[in-house]
């Protein structure tokens, strides 16, 4: 019986299996030479490109320093080299530069980083208690919950660390008294500064027993206007003021008493340039009123007498000789005080 013939046909990779994998070893050596030669061909030009940014670097440094080896000395004539903040002469060891001078920024506000980014904290303040180096915790609208009451508990116990005693609690009532005073006054930084200090020494002395604190402030504000020259009388103090006048008047005895104050009787012609200013007066008018207050003191007409009231009467004695019309009220208004006070000094300075 014969065989029926096979229908099965070969692949021609299994018809010569040995062609087919001689064929695939060299597909994949190409392929590795390929991948080998650009491996090689990136590797150099990195090389290459290393090599001439560090030759422009060495050159750009060779030429710095030559140019700043090249200032020669005034003393000897040899050459100068910069030794960290130092310009020195090599030879002679002159020293020609020394603490460079940073014109950049000092204070810091937090506001904005990225384009006011300066270098420390805020400065140091008279007018805190702590000097402004304390911090605070802040509010969130994102909290919620759990999360909000616990930073409402940290928060009341961070207060409560800052101010823990009755000492810290005074100072910190009075200078915010004195800024208040300061601002409602027009007053600068520094007379602030100077009555926080001011206040900080009568503290120090134990002179606040048995005294108001708002009367402590504002003797406080008025020593300093009386030591800066700053023409501010009692009244406007108090007026600005929560103390009265006989809160101030206390305070002001005790620390004049107990710490000395380098103050002496006002003069008449601190306040002629304020007064002057709110009667719009001519400039002649009150070159003429300082005179006649200088002419005051000079003779005693000012003893004992309010030198608010004193101002007044020169500049409206002042005002009548360059026939100026202004009354005696309307001077008595701007000084704050009585025509009568005015009048007095009026007549003592015409005979």
């Amino acid at each position: 019986m014969s065989k029926a013939p096979s229908t099965r046909v070969r692949s021609r990779r299994s018809r010569n299996p040995r062609a087919a994998s001689t064929s695939a070893r060299a597909d994949r050596a190409d392929r590795t030479d390929r991948a080998d030669r650009t491996d090689r061909a990136d590797r150099t030009d990195r090389a290459d490109r290393t090599d001439r940014t560090g030759t422009a670097d060495a050159a750009e440094t060779t030429s710095s320093s030559t140019a700043v080896r090249d200032e020669e000395c005034p003393e000897c004539g040899g050459r100068t080299e910069v030794d960290s903040a130092e310009r020195a002469c090599v030879d002679c060891g002159l020293v020609l530069e020394a603490d460079r001078i940073d014109h950049g920024p000092e204070w810091r506000s937090f506001s904005d980083d990225d384009t006011d980014p300066k270098r420390t904290g805020a400065p140091l303040t008279r007018s805190r208690h702590d000097r402004g180096l304390s911090t605070k915790i802040g509010r969130s609208t994102r909290l919620k919950g759990r999360k909000r009451r616990r930073m409402a508990r940290m928060r009341t116990q961070h207060n409560r660390a800052r101010i823990s005693t009755k000492r810290d609690r005074n100072k910190v009532y009075a200078y915010t008294e004195i800024r208040r005073l300061t601002g409602a006054l027009g007053l600068p930084t520094s007379l602030r500064d100077t009555a926080c200090a001011l206040f900080d020494s009568a503290q120090s002395e134990s002179l606040l027993r048995g005294r108001s604190l708002e009367g402590f402030a504002a003797a406080c504000v008025y020593v300093a206007c009386r030591t800066a020259d700053v023409a501010r009388t009692v009244g406007e103090v108090c007026a600005e003021a929560k103390a009265t006048e006989a809160e101030h008047r206390a305070a002001f005895d005790a620390m004049n008493r107990e710490l000395g104050l380098p103050i002496g009787p006002a003069a008449p012609a601190e306040y002629l340039p304020r007064f002057a200013s709110e009667l719009e007066v001519d400039s002649s008018v009150e070159a003429r009123a300082r005179e006649l207050a200088d002419r005051a003191v000079e003779e005693g007409i000012a003893n004992g007498r309010n030198p608010v009231g004193v101002a007044a009467a020169c500049l409206y004695t002042a005002a009548r000789q360059f026939d100026a019309d202004y009354t005696q009220q309307e001077t008595a208004d701007v000084a704050g005080v009585t025509p009568v006070t005015v009048r007095r000094t009026y007549v003592e300075l015409r005979d």
